[in-house]
């Protein structure tokens, strides 16, 4: 199994590797600092420098739920590797960044936000959540300030880790209907905004709300019944 250095450090931005295997779904490396697809956050972009100063650009990861292999896909008229070569891997550190701070404002809005949620996407400019909220009013504007206020107190995250069997005996943790936390490993992962939000999370996250910055809210939707889509967006300066 691929050692994935972004589940107890999102900030490395790139590590020494050595190629596993290459074939049809992609590279196959022994340690990486790449988040592959999952939980509503995109698969991680970059390159792969190797000792003879070939660039191979990595238009996405992946992670097959069959086998568990964590791949690197490369973009069409990559260099090829084999299996052996000694690469380093380099994030597109701006855009993996952008996802860690809209990751972490979809927490805080889970904690705005009373319902389960039915779905969610993270992007670099806009995410969204579904919550499962009949009948339910949602103030735009009340959300926002809310929102900032959470990001203004500069709250820090922190994890922790839990057995398989600890998250099954605290199923109240999980707030997504539709999607369950990552239990591969023999344990979980819980993501913690200090006084904020506690729910597991396999995703990359910033070290504190500040690092957000401002938000605001989009749309809100109605996507059915039960359903009611919050847009969330940076605003950048």
């Amino acid at each position: 199994m691929t050692e994935e250095i972004f589940r107890e450090d999102s900030y490395a931005k790139s590590c020494d590797a050595v190629v596993v295997s290459v074939d049809e779904d992609g590279i196959e490396l022994d340690r990486t600092v790449f988040y592959a697809t999952g939980g509503g956050q995109p698969g991680d972009t970059g390159i792969l420098l190797t000792e003879d100063g070939r660039e191979v650009m990595i238009s996405d990861t992946r992670k097959s739920r069959e086998t568990g292999r964590h791949v690197h896909i490369p973009a069409e008229g990559s260099s090829a590797l084999a299996a052996g070569d000694k690469v380093t891997a380099e994030l597109d550190w701006d855009r993996r960044y952008r996802l860690m701070r809209m990751h972490t404002a979809l927490h805080l809005l889970c904690s705005i936000v009373e319902g389960g949620v039915t779905g969610g996407q993270i992007g670099i400019d806009k995410s969204r959540l579904d919550f499962d909220l009949p009948d339910t009013a949602l103030d735009k504007e009340a959300i926002t300030e809310n929102l900032n206020n959470l990001v203004a107190r500069d709250s820090p995250l922190a994890m922790t880790w839990i057995t398989d069997e600890e998250m099954e005996a605290n199923a109240d943790l999980v707030r997504t209907m539709s999607v369950k936390p990552p239990m591969d490993a023999g344990k979980v992962r819980l993501m913690e905004i200090e006084g904020v939000d506690l729910q597991p999370c396999g995703g990359t996250h910033v070290a504190r709300t500040g690092e957000i910055g401002p938000l605001r809210i989009g749309k809100i939707e109605n996507k059915g019944k039960h359903n009611r889509r919050i847009n969330v967006h940076l605003v950048d300066e």
